[in-house]
């Protein structure tokens, strides 16, 4: 199957949007604006991209603590983004999910997790309400190779598989869980052959390969649709970044994080482009200033957007003990 000339240049571009917005929330963190840790997805814009360019918003998605990428990816809108990371009401969680926790129910996304492993699970109960209704979509599950260690992990890829149910678990190789190395933290080759303990397909892929992502998932969604049950993607790449926003990485060289940074997709991309598909370099650098635009744009549309209100802290919320807090003490004055 090729890829289109059009498609490939789309898919440059929302992995530009990826690139530029986590810039754009690194500096809002430098300025103490955003309200919680931020971990960005540099590096890793290949797999979110090439993954959902073949959802539609009635396949469903789950993420991680590391979800921007997926977010955009998934068609979210940047403005409503910002405003999440920066406490603003007009977020998508009106500024009470933050960074960690965006959810965009009409683009199928179930939401990012701050906890490890937390949306694999909900991934296969999407799966699994999605073969009841005999609906034509599929589930998908983004999650890090720390979570992989999780019982999480284990317990819903045996249930999707017994159920035979239209899940595609992807786990995002970026060699560290936290500072934990994968040679530290795991005893075996590829993440994907833990597949064969519950009678799955397993397959391991360059992540950072556009290409490769590209026509994986499509196989996979393919295998999936078709009733032959869950899939386990693995997907190779690294973290350019530390795990968060002022993170001091001293758990790996510099030589290491150079030597993946020579891999990075977006430039990979590129060199596609210009060199199999004939696109000029002027073309390229348009999109990126676009792409760049855009983003600050909706970044300054987010930093003008209002708070919460102090009396609807409490709403869309659950905790018994919020009913006796005195919340007139946090009126100003």
């Amino acid at each position: 199957m090729t890829i289109s000339k059009e498609t490939m240049i789309e898919m440059y571009r929302t992995m530009v949007r990826i690139r530029e917005f986590e810039a754009e929330a690194i500096e809002l963190a430098k300025a103490n604006i955003t309200r919680a840790a931020v971990h960005t997805y540099n590096g890793e814009e290949a797999i979110a991209t090439g993954v959902c360019v073949h959802l539609s918003n009635d396949d469903y998605i789950t993420s991680t603590h590391r979800g921007h990428g997926h977010c955009i990816a998934k068609g979210a809108d940047l403005r409503r983004m910002f405003a999440e990371l920066m406490g603003r009401e007009t977020g998508y969680c009106k500024g009470k999910g933050g960074s960690m926790h965006i959810a965009d129910l009409t683009t199928g996304n179930l939401g990012a997790n701050g906890i490890v492993g937390g949306g694999i699970p909900m991934a296969m109960g999407a799966g699994l309400g999605l073969q009841v209704a005999k609906e034509p979509h599929v589930a998908v599950s983004f999650f890090g190779d720390g979570a992989s260690n999780e019982g999480s992990f284990h317990e819903a890829l045996n249930m999707a598989s017994i159920w035979n149910l239209p899940v595609i678990f992807i786990c995002e190789n970026n060699k560290y869980g936290i500072s934990t190395s994968t040679e530290k933290s795991m005893n075996v080759e590829h993440i994907a052959d833990r597949a064969i303990g519950y009678g799955m397909k397993g397959m391991t892929v360059n992540g950072n390969d556009i290409v490769e992502v590209y026509h994986l998932f499509a196989e996979a969604k393919e295998y999936a649709l078709a009733g032959n049950g869950p899939v386990l993607l693995e997907m190779d790449t690294f973290r350019m970044a530390g795990h968060y926003f002022g993170d001091n990485e001293n758990y790996r060289t510099r030589e290491e994080v150079e030597k993946w940074k020579a891999k990075d997709p977006i430039l990979h991309c590129e060199k596609l482009l210009k060199e199999e598909y004939g696109v000029d370099q002027d073309v390229l650098a348009a999109i990126k200033k676009e792409e760049t635009q855009r983003v600050l744009a909706a970044s300054e549309q987010a930093k003008q957007d209002p708070e919460p209100l102090i009396e609807e802290m409490l709403d869309d919320l659950y905790d018994p003990t919020f009913e006796t807090i005195d919340w007139t003490l946090f009126s100003k004055a």
